[in-house]
């Protein structure tokens, strides 16, 4: 399988109990801990969006960490779409 087949992109975004409970810092570890590529961010409307690249093996796994969230928080749902790959370096919190 080609590398193009392999990695994947998604844009997510998290509801519930996610601001103000560390959430972003767990996004980034869950990513880091993974090889995973992407960003995460507040939103004014409560939710916690970013996006996500990596093997798609990884990037499930990453996903489903993101529906558990961090002991403080309450994920009430969690919204994914694919998106293009863009491979970019690094795993960011933006602000």
């Amino acid at each position: 399988m080609t590398e193009a087949l392999r990695r994947r992109r998604v844009r997510f975004v998290v509801s519930g109990f996610v601001q103000g409970v560390g959430f972003r810092w767990f996004v980034r570890e869950e990513a880091a801990s993974r090889g995973l590529t992407g960003f995460v961010r507040n939103c004014p409307d409560g939710t916690v969006r970013g996006e996500a690249e990596g093997e798609r093996a990884l990037l499930e796994e990453f996903l489903e960490s993101l529906r558990r969230g961090p002991s403080a928080a309450r994920v009430d749902g969690v919204e994914i779409q694919e998106i293009p790959c863009t491979h970019r370096k690094g795993f960011r919190i933006e602000f």
